[in-house]
Protein backbone atom coordinates (compact mmCIF):
# COMPACT_ATOMS: atom_id res chain seq x y z
CA UNK A 1 0.00 0.00 0.00
CA UNK A 2 1.25 3.61 -0.23
CA UNK A 3 1.26 6.42 1.93
CA UNK A 4 3.23 6.86 4.85
CA UNK A 5 2.61 5.43 8.52
CA UNK A 6 3.51 7.17 11.66
CA UNK A 7 6.49 6.15 13.73
CA UNK A 8 7.21 6.79 17.31
CA UNK A 9 10.11 5.80 19.60
CA UNK A 10 9.81 6.50 23.30
CA UNK A 11 11.74 5.58 26.29
CA UNK A 12 10.95 6.05 30.13
CA UNK A 13 12.48 8.88 29.79
CA UNK A 14 12.05 10.66 26.35
CA UNK A 15 10.46 10.58 23.08
CA UNK A 16 13.43 10.06 20.55
CA UNK A 17 11.46 9.55 17.23
CA UNK A 18 7.96 10.95 16.16
CA UNK A 19 7.70 10.79 12.27
CA UNK A 20 6.21 9.60 9.65
CA UNK A 21 7.70 6.85 7.37
CA UNK A 22 7.11 5.14 4.68
CA UNK A 23 7.97 1.85 6.17
CA UNK A 24 9.63 0.61 9.41
CA UNK A 25 11.69 -2.45 10.38
CA UNK A 26 12.16 -3.35 13.44
CA UNK A 27 14.47 -5.94 15.61
CA UNK A 28 11.86 -8.13 17.00
CA UNK A 29 12.66 -11.16 19.70
CA UNK A 30 11.28 -13.76 16.91
CA UNK A 31 13.35 -11.81 13.90
CA UNK A 32 13.22 -8.51 12.04
CA UNK A 33 9.67 -7.45 10.75
CA UNK A 34 8.67 -4.59 8.52
CA UNK A 35 5.47 -2.87 8.37
CA UNK A 36 3.69 -0.79 5.91
CA UNK A 37 0.67 1.47 6.17
CA UNK A 38 -2.83 -0.86 6.58
CA UNK A 39 -0.37 -3.43 8.37
CA UNK A 40 -2.50 -6.04 10.45
CA UNK A 41 -2.36 -4.71 14.04
CA UNK A 42 -0.15 -6.86 16.92
CA UNK A 43 2.26 -6.34 19.55
CA UNK A 44 5.61 -7.92 20.46
CA UNK A 45 8.84 -7.72 22.26
CA UNK A 46 11.41 -6.21 21.16
CA UNK A 47 15.38 -7.48 21.18
CA UNK A 48 18.63 -4.93 20.98
CA UNK A 49 19.32 -3.86 17.55
CA UNK A 50 18.57 -1.26 14.64
CA UNK A 51 15.53 0.40 13.81
CA UNK A 52 15.86 1.32 10.13
CA UNK A 53 12.99 3.34 8.74
CA UNK A 54 12.72 5.16 5.35
CA UNK A 55 11.10 8.43 6.60
CA UNK A 56 8.45 10.57 3.76
CA UNK A 57 10.96 11.98 2.52
CA UNK A 58 12.99 8.91 0.66
CA UNK A 59 15.92 8.57 4.21
CA UNK A 60 17.05 6.23 5.51
CA UNK A 61 17.15 6.67 9.17
CA UNK A 62 18.37 4.81 11.87
CA UNK A 63 17.73 4.14 16.04
CA UNK A 64 19.17 1.84 18.35
CA UNK A 65 16.76 0.21 20.58
CA UNK A 66 17.18 -1.90 23.45
CA UNK A 67 14.87 -3.98 25.10
CA UNK A 68 10.83 -3.61 24.86
CA UNK A 69 7.77 -3.84 22.86
CA UNK A 70 6.52 -2.66 19.60
CA UNK A 71 3.01 -2.10 19.13
CA UNK A 72 1.71 -2.20 15.01
CA UNK A 73 -1.37 -0.25 13.54
CA UNK A 74 -2.69 -0.03 10.58
CA UNK A 75 -1.28 3.96 10.38
CA UNK A 76 1.42 3.86 13.34
CA UNK A 77 4.19 1.74 14.35
CA UNK A 78 4.91 2.58 18.64
CA UNK A 79 8.20 1.33 19.97
CA UNK A 80 8.23 0.84 23.46
CA UNK A 81 11.88 0.97 24.07
CA UNK A 82 13.81 0.58 27.18
CA UNK A 83 16.46 2.13 25.97
CA UNK A 84 16.67 4.31 22.18
CA UNK A 85 19.01 6.81 20.62
CA UNK A 86 19.19 8.33 16.75
CA UNK A 87 22.34 7.00 15.25
CA UNK A 88 23.37 10.51 15.02
CA UNK A 89 23.27 10.51 18.66
CA UNK A 90 25.60 7.81 19.58
CA UNK A 91 28.73 9.11 21.78
CA UNK A 92 31.71 6.87 20.06
CA UNK A 93 33.68 7.41 22.76
CA UNK A 94 31.41 6.70 25.55
CA UNK A 95 30.16 3.29 23.52
CA UNK A 96 33.95 2.57 23.57
CA UNK A 97 33.97 3.19 27.57
CA UNK A 98 31.05 0.80 28.19
CA UNK A 99 32.23 -1.47 25.90
CA UNK A 100 35.66 -1.81 27.69
CA UNK A 101 33.81 -2.08 31.20
CA UNK A 102 31.36 -5.02 30.16
CA UNK A 103 34.70 -6.52 28.83
CA UNK A 104 36.32 -6.25 32.27
CA UNK A 105 33.38 -7.14 33.97
CA UNK A 106 33.27 -10.53 31.92
CA UNK A 107 37.04 -11.62 32.32
CA UNK A 108 36.38 -11.25 35.81
CA UNK A 109 36.61 -15.16 36.56
CA UNK A 110 36.32 -14.93 40.52
CA UNK A 111 34.88 -11.79 41.21
CA UNK A 112 31.76 -12.82 43.29
CA UNK A 113 29.31 -9.80 42.52
CA UNK A 114 29.83 -9.50 38.90
CA UNK A 115 26.27 -10.43 36.86
CA UNK A 116 27.47 -11.97 34.19
CA UNK A 117 24.10 -11.62 32.49
CA UNK A 118 23.98 -8.13 32.74
CA UNK A 119 27.53 -7.21 31.41
CA UNK A 120 26.71 -10.06 28.39
CA UNK A 121 24.03 -7.98 27.62
CA UNK A 122 25.78 -4.93 28.29
CA UNK A 123 28.47 -5.96 26.53
CA UNK A 124 25.54 -6.79 23.23
CA UNK A 125 24.32 -3.26 23.59
CA UNK A 126 27.58 -1.49 23.19
CA UNK A 127 28.61 -3.70 20.04
CA UNK A 128 25.09 -2.66 18.49
CA UNK A 129 25.62 0.99 19.12
CA UNK A 130 29.58 1.08 18.24
CA UNK A 131 28.75 -0.92 14.62
CA UNK A 132 25.85 1.60 14.05
CA UNK A 133 27.45 4.71 15.22
CA UNK A 134 30.53 3.72 12.64
CA UNK A 135 28.42 3.11 10.15
CA UNK A 136 27.34 6.83 10.08
CA UNK A 137 31.53 7.79 9.09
Amino acid sequence: MAGNIRLEVVTPEKAVVSEDARIVITPGSFGEFGVLTGHTPFLTSIKTGTVRYINADGNERYVFVSGGFAEALPDKVTVLAESAERRRDIDLERVKAALARAKERLAAKKVVDVNFTRARAALERALYRMKLAASRR
